[in-house]
């Protein structure tokens, strides 16, 4: 079957590797020069199935209130006359109830654990190097109130039987022996041992030749106009090289595929939700985390990825604005140096921002819709690394009419019918 993919971030490059290896013949076409030069390239190295969770959850309109007054905050919002943005977030408002957050919940950890194994086993086939780490996720918490707050999680992680370890001081600078500088600023924290860390963008390169290898032609620098329809079936998608048609099409526009799906009738909640990182050279080994520290009061994520830090979080909605903002560094800066004061120079350090496709529900947009040859993946917000491997599997199986390893149930378009 001939298959054209849109999009060559994780999600579409790890697609159209799955599909190459069932044998069928693959074009994917990209706007920028290169695989993973968007959302892709510089978040925060998380492959962190442990902590996939929704956003909307109890008590988080609180929380936003009071995280909107923090100096250094981990949410910005710019009122914008922009009924998208206001849609989307009355529709993550009505998610905030504990029954939703569950389910969400639920939905999420299903993919990215499946994920996670798929992931493993990706490594083991064909030996893909990409800076990656097997030592956990370990989720810092600043007040006995946050620690006592992750009751309902440990449910969900038991349920699915996630590994997770409740730590004390003691306990957690086992782990991460770097903290013992700063340990009086924690009680406690959350430690989710199967989670693993890894360079998303050297990832998605590294499989990208694996991809050319089977023959995956990748289109670069053209860009996608329409996908034009005829009845329930796609017959082509426009673009600057011209009409490309295909037996089968697979949508992964990250936020950008809520406009290109539109004309076709189908109106999904993904928005642009701003995340930004600074990437720091590593000066002192040993004041260096050795996985992912997740600081639970900043939302901000500090990772190790060989040589450098990566410092990834806060949360902007302002369109689809691509501005570096400078306090959003300083936040990033503060985090890493509050943590972790000898082991970088943050003077060097890289800065970047991207746009997360994120739903209101937290949960993707997998599978099947109301075109017979179309499939999407989009919505993954914060979680396309953790999800990419599982998601592109699911994807070639849907394609290639097998039933996929975990169920589909709330992972498509369906859910908002």
């Amino acid at each position: 079957m001939r298959v054209l993919v849109l999009g060559s971030g994780v999600i579409g490059t790890t697609i159209a590797y799955y599909l190459a290896r069932d044998g069928h013949e693959v074009e994917v076409i990209e706007r920028q020069p290169g695989p993973a030069l968007e959302t892709s390239y510089a978040n925060a190295g998380e492959v962190s199935p442990g902590y996939s969770a929704p956003w909307a959850g109890p008590g988080v309109p609180v929380k936003a209130i009071k995280w909107l007054l923090m100096h250094h905050s981990p949410l910005v919002i710019k009122p914008m006359l922009d009924p998208a943005m206001w849609r989307w977030g009355l529709s993550m408002l009505r998610n905030c109830t504990e029954a939703r957050y569950q389910v969400n919940k639920g939905r999420m950890v299903r993919l990215a654990e499946y994920s996670r194994d798929c992931l493993k086993e990706l490594r083991a086939d064909i030996g893909i190097q990409y800076d990656h780490r097997e030592q956990g996720t370990l989720q810092l918490f600043r007040t006995q109130k946050q620690l006592d707050g992750t009751a309902k999680d440990i449910e969900i992680l038991k349920e699915y039987g996630v590994p997770y370890q409740v730590l004390d001081r003691a306990g957690y600078l086992q782990y991460e022996p770097a903290l013992a500088d700063v340990q009086e600023k924690f009680v406690g924290a959350l430690r989710l041992p199967g989670d693993e860390t890894g360079d998303c963008f050297k990832f998605t390169n590294a499989l990208a030749e694996k991809a050319k290898a089977l023959g995956v032609q990748f289109r670069f620098g053209v860009s996608i106009d329409v996908l034009e329809r005829n009845g329930n079936q796609i017959t082509g998608v426009r673009t600057s090289e011209g009409l490309k048609t295909a037996d089968c099409y697979v949508l992964a526009l990250g936020s950008y595929s809520t406009a290109m799906l539109a004309p076709l009738g189908i109106h999904i909640p993904v928005y642009p939700v701003k995340g930004f990182s600074i990437t720091v050279p590593i000066t002192n080994a040993h004041k260096a985390p050795e996985s992912t520290i997740m600081d639970e009061t900043h939302k901000v994520a500090v990772t190790r990825l060989g040589d450098r830090i990566r410092v990834g979080g806060t949360a902007q909605l302002s369109g689809f604005d691509l501005e570096l903002n400078e306090s959003r560094r300083k936040t990033l800066e503060f985090v890493v140096t509050d943590l972790f004061p000898k082991g970088g120079d943050v003077a060097k350090a890289e800065f970047w921002t991207g746009l997360r496709p994120m739903t209101p529900d937290g949960t993707p947009i997998v599978g099947a819709c109301r075109y017979d040859n179309l499939l999407l993946s989009t919505g993954h917000g914060t979680l396309g690394w953790t999800m990419a491997t599982g998601t592109g599997r699911v994807m070639a199986d849907l394609i290639a009419g097998r039933t996929p390893e975990i169920s589909m149930e709330g992972l498509t378009v369906a859910r908002y019918a």
